[in-house]
């Protein structure tokens, strides 16, 4: 294996990779969990996120959930986030204090973003219009 021509861990950052996993199903406030939680991480001004659903699971209850041609309920939906861990404690916080008993997983993570200099990072994460 050869040498790399770049030495990652000066070019990336340390963070967490913290994900949040409900059934799609369910609500807070009129939305379903995933995207008030993207929308609740935005204005906290976390730099991005994503949703994905689960074709399978189950949870704490036990109950098995599998995706079915005409039904498409209760199905897990895991929302991520990669960011530093004062803003993911800031999300943790606001969820414990709109009181949403919510099944989280938080991972010391390093991260960044290729064929850009660390210095024009914020350039490169701009908002697109």
């Amino acid at each position: 294996m050869s040498e790399s021509k770049r030495d990652w861990k000066t070019y990336s950052q340390e963070g967490v990779f913290l994900r949040f996993i409900a059934q799609e199903d369910r609500k807070h406030k009129g939305s379903v969990i995933h995207d008030w939680l993207l929308m609740a991480a935005k204005k906290l001004g976390i730099p991005g996120g994503s949703a994905f659903h689960g074709i399978a699971g189950y949870g704490r209850h036990g109950i098995l959930h599998e995706q079915h041609f005409f039904e498409l309920t209760g199905l897990p939906v895991e929302t991520r986030f990669v960011c530093s861990e004062e803003d993911a404690y800031k999300l943790l916080d606001l969820v414990e204090q709109e009181q949403l008993s919510l099944f989280y997983v938080m991972s010391p993570t390093r991260f960044g973003i290729a064929a850009v200099e660390k210095n024009d990072w914020l350039k490169a994460l701009l908002p697109i219009d």
